[in-house]
């Protein structure tokens, strides 16, 4: 349904500002729209993206007056890059963002400009492991802060389909017998208060969702690991960094006296190199009420920084807590939850808006199936099965990989309150003794140990679904995970998995192609090979029955497609006249080892199962 309006709000979205701020219940006026969602974030801004590509329309609201003004999330990894290029987006992310080998390293360090204690390749930049991400995915982890990636979701919303409403604040609602969704909100300038009546309510509001916090959906909660502060720092460090090339920096002192509301630090980039953002820690045991004032902030991060000569300039100040968070459940009927709203956790490996992109690509085709009639609603129960336990895993990666700091900190001499132990402790890293070989060998093993924050390939790319809408009568049980499946991409077409990437081309040689570019673009899409030509024939006449759109790409010798690196013919586990059915989220749903007798008939059922629900 299009978006429709009645007084006092106009067809362009804007509240009428020639109305009195306050009014009657009988009073409120409404909006209406099939589609609603509240926040305008990675994860509300990505699902109305998603939604448009499948030509629907909807509205946006958030609470905020514009897109984010701090930079929180930041690295981009390969599994969020490819759903923005299913939708045209990658090359405009990629142009405006801060390329890998900007993020070659993370270090640990006394200070920016000082010496340097360690440091270890990251992001893909290990020349030890550019074969694993190559093999992952055709796109690369770039850095994007998310006061720039943010505008680009939103403009491309806005114009595809979805009105966006800033500085609008989402305050309640109520669910109709006949399944209308009755939501108030307040225009926060005139105060003026309205409804919008949607088939579906969409939770995009963040950690402290009110749609979450209305619904009473339980969370499992573990204990969080105290406070840090985001400073956001104006100074130039572009001459520092020229040989200490990285993104992420951590500072440790550990043979001075630090206040404690700044033990430690991640120095991240935001701008190379003259923007930054000093994510404070608080010495262990010192609580979170910490309240300095602006200039011992200022000497904080001076200290941080190392070199006095260089000025700097605070431009903000936020405070957070490191939670362990995640939703029991993300769905109720027809209101869904998504992003940090159901999955909260610090920064570590890089997860948070990346895994928000992913639950809204998820979720998109199915409200696009079901709302055009091509599926049964219970297909959108589905969502919450599949994309429920990646949040779990996430939030769990996440926490352990700040955890995972921790014998650093003690290998360095961190942890003890008494600056004298602390020192000695410190002084044993460069002497000739049994404790000063043994702190080394402590100190380099934690500093391996944080490996799965770095090189976590396989927590990025390892989701595996299940659901009624993962076919799997005709499999035998899983194999299980890679030894360390935060390490090691599992590359499989096993139903639930990830589409494996493999680089195709033409028999006249043309520009390279990826699998993952073939699948995607809001339909099913199927794959066989030499012998597999039924395939091509049941797909036409299934698609025709159920009124979906199926593409066939046939891969190998004289096919559509050229394997020409013989990467699909590893990858693709099944014969070549099998095929690989493939949703438009990419992933798989269901294969078939060879050729069927009666493929149509086959092909037929497990879509019927599948969009069924």
């Amino acid at each position: 349904m299009a978006e429709s309006t009645t007084s006092p709000l106009t067809d362009s979205g804007e509240t009428d500002r020639g109305h009195g701020h306050c009014q009657d219940e009988a009073e409120l006026q409404y909006v209406e729209t099939d589609l609603f969602i509240i926040g305008a974030g990675p994860a509300g801004a990505a699902l109305a993206c998603f939604l448009a590509q499948h030509d629907l329309k909807g509205i946006m609201l958030a609470a905020t007056p514009s897109t984010a003004d701090t930079p929180r999330a930041h690295i981009t990894n390969m599994a969020a890059l490819e759903c923005l290029r299913d939708i045209g987006l990658e090359e405009e992310c990629v142009r405006v963002a801060v390329k890998g080998d900007c993020m070659q390293h993370t270090r640990w360090c006394w200070s920016m400009a000082g010496e340097e204690y360690a440091r270890m390749y990251s992001w893909g930049n290990d020349p030890a492991r550019a074969g694993d991400y190559d093999a992952a995915s055709p796109c690369s982890h770039v850095d994007i802060p998310q006061t720039v990636l943010e505008p680009i979701l939103v403009h491309h919303a806005t114009h595809n389909g979805f009105s966006c409403r800033f500085d609008t604040t989402f305050l309640s609602f109520e669910r109709k017998p006949n399944g209308t969704i009755l939501s108030k909100v307040r225009d926060n300038l005139t105060k003026h208060i309205y409804e919008i009546r949607s088939k579906y309510l969409f939770g995009c509001d963040g950690a402290r969702s009110q749609v979450l916090r209305q619904l009473q959906i339980p969370l499992v909660k573990k204990p969080g690991q105290g406070l840090a502060t985001n400073v956001l720092v104006k100074v130039d460090l572009e001459h520092v960094v020229e040989n200490r090339m990285g993104n992420l920096h951590w500072v440790m002192q550990p043979d001075v006296e630090r206040p404690a509301f700044g033990w430690t630090a991640i120095v991240r980039m935001v701008k190379p190199w003259n923007e930054w953002m000093f994510i404070l820690f608080p010495a262990p045991g010192a609580g979170v009420d910490f309240s300095p004032s602006h200039e011992e902030y200022i000497d904080c991060v001076k200290t941080m920084v190392g070199d006095d000569s260089i000025p700097l300039e605070i431009l903000g100040i936020s405070k957070w807590f490191i939670n362990e968070t995640v939703a029991e459940y993300y769905s109720d009927d027809n209101i869904f939850c998504l992003g940090d709203a159901v999955h909260r956790h610090p920064p570590l490996n890089g997860l948070g808006s990346n895994t928000c992109v992913q639950d809204a690509y998820n979720l998109a085709w199915k409200i696009a199936y079901v709302t055009k009639g091509k599926a049964n609603p219970s297909l959108l129960d589905s969502y919450s099965l599949e994309r429920q336990p990646v949040g779990e895993s996430v939030i769990t990666r996440a926490n352990q990989g700040l955890r995972d700091h921790f014998p650093v900190w003690e290998a360095l001499g961190m942890i003890d309150p008494s600056l004298d132990i602390r020192k000695k402790h410190f002084a044993e890293l460069g002497e000739a003794t049994p404790a000063g070989i043994e702190r080394r060998r402590r100190f380099q093993a934690a500093i391996k140990g944080t490996a799965r924050e770095f090189h976590g390939v396989g927590i990025e790319m390892n989701q595996r679904y299940e659901s009624k809408a993962i076919y799997l009568e005709d499999e035998s049980p899983r194999p299980p995970l890679p030894e360390d499946p935060v390490l090691e991409h599992e590359i499989t077409t096993y139903p639930g998995s990830r589409l494996p990437h493999a680089w195709l081309n033409t028999r006249l040689p043309a520009k390279q192609i990826s699998t993952i570019d073939l699948a995607g673009h809001c339909t099913f899409s199927l794959f066989t090979g030499i012998g597999g030509e039924s395939w091509k024939a049941a797909a036409a006449s299934v698609a025709s029955v159920l009124g979906i759109e199926i593409r066939v790409y046939s891969i190998g010798w004289g096919q559509d497609y050229e394997d020409v690196y013989f990467d699909w013919a590893q990858r693709r586990e099944v014969g070549e006249d099998g095929c690989v059915l493939v949703r438009p989220d990419r992933f798989v749903a269901w294969r078939s080892q060879g050729n069927l007798a009666q493929p149509e008939a086959k092909l037929l059922h497990v879509l019927k199962v599948i969009l069924d629900g």
